[in-house]
């Protein structure tokens, strides 16, 4: 079995879009760690649109931090536009959520295998680990002509046993200046393609794809626009688990889109960590203004020796899986999101991402 997932590069227009809405979440967060924010950006060539509904004791300087953050990611804004249309939050919304209830319905999954240390699918670490030496290759200097843009896409076979066994192909599209011809681009970045990639899972019938549409000099924001929560696979597991459509960015932890879906890969690497499964999928179902989940699911896809309803009632048992329960665990409230919005939310070692934790009582 053949199985693909992407990845994109930190300056990809709908990943700036990401980092612009979690910026302006961390700037509230720092200030009011009780806000509610949920916040969208738009942002094309000339013209970045920050829009959505923010309650809170804090003030922020909105335009500062689009700045900022572009200039971090490798673009200026010396003629750049900005509409910024921030409302409060609604009334009907927020008295739900101060009765400590969900902040909307919504289905959240969370997920984890054996596949890797990190207890992530394979393809999506692999795919992400390309993004990242690209953009570490840039900030470095040691290949000045590349540029913030960029996707990669890795192939993995896996063997009868759902065990990956080599890297059938890789795909790397990489922005970069007019300074350099297509050959020698692609002489740069094979060799480091090989050296990010696991050696022992290349073999002479890899397949290696480079820019395959050609020069790729106009990238950014100059030839594509962005919005806030389009790269829902990019930020879980690359398509390996199902996903109830609620994109991540912009959104306080009081939005169980967010929280839920946190608390579910927690609740899943733990089960796989403990070895109670190869695999896990968990899935937390809500209501808007009612605070414990209306239903709680689990699949293990046959790698269990325990059954799925003795998981289910372990979980039930365990864990406080109301929004604030959520954010007390995981301890949420804090200004660690903008970290999160490239890169993938799962299956890094950071130490404020209280979510990838492992407990061991």
């Amino acid at each position: 079995m053949l199985f693909t997932s992407e990845s994109v590069a930190s300056g990809h227009p709908d990943k700036v879009a990401d980092q612009i809405s979690d910026a302006v979440l961390d700037a509230y967060l720092r200030k009011d760690p009780l806000a509610r924010v949920d916040c969208e950006a738009l942002v094309s060539s000339d013209l970045i649109v920050l829009s959505g509904q923010i309650s809170s004791s804090a003030t922020v300087d909105y335009e500062s931090i689009i700045k900022k953050t572009m200039h971090t990611i490798g673009y200026e804004t010396d003629h750049t536009r900005f509409l910024i249309n921030i409302t409060q939050q609604s009334p009907e919304i927020a008295q739900a959520v101060d009765a400590k209830g969900a902040g909307d319905q919504g289905i959240m999954f969370g997920y984890a295998c054996d596949e890797t240390l990190e207890y992530m699918p394979l393809p999506i670490m692999l795919a992400h680990s390309l993004v990242e030496a690209l953009r570490s290759a840039r900030i470095s200097g040691r290949l000045p002509f590349l540029r913030p843009d960029g996707k990669s896409q890795v192939t993995v076979e896996y063997g009868s046993d759902l065990r990956p066994i080599r890297i059938d192909t890789v795909l790397l599209s990489a922005h970069h200046s007019v300074d350099i011809e297509l050959e020698e681009l692609r002489s740069h970045l094979l060799p480091l393609i090989q050296k990010t990639l696991p050696a022992h899972l290349l073999d002479a019938a890899t397949r290696y794809i480079i820019n395959p549409a050609g020069l790729f000099c106009i990238g950014g924001l100059t030839s594509d626009s962005g919005i806030t929560g389009r790269k829902i696979m990019v930020d879980t597991y690359g398509s390996m688990a199902r996903h109830g459509g609620g994109a991540f960015s912009g959104k306080d932890p009081t939005k169980v889109d967010r929280s839920a879906s946190y608390m579910a890969r927690y609740i899943a690497k733990n089960i796989v960590a403990a070895k109670c499964a190869r695999r896990c999928e968990v899935q937390l179902a809500y209501a808007i203004g009612m605070a414990e989940p209306i239903a709680i699911s689990l699949e293990t896809f046959g790698t269990s020796r325990y059954t799925t309803h003795d998981l289910t009632q372990k979980i039930i048992n365990k864990y406080d899986l109301t929004a604030t329960g959520i954010i007390s665990h995981l301890n949420l409230r804090r200004p660690i999101y903008l970290q999160t919005a490239y890169g993938g939310h799962f299956g890094r070692e950071r130490s404020d991402f209280t979510w990838e934790n492992i407990d061991n009582q």
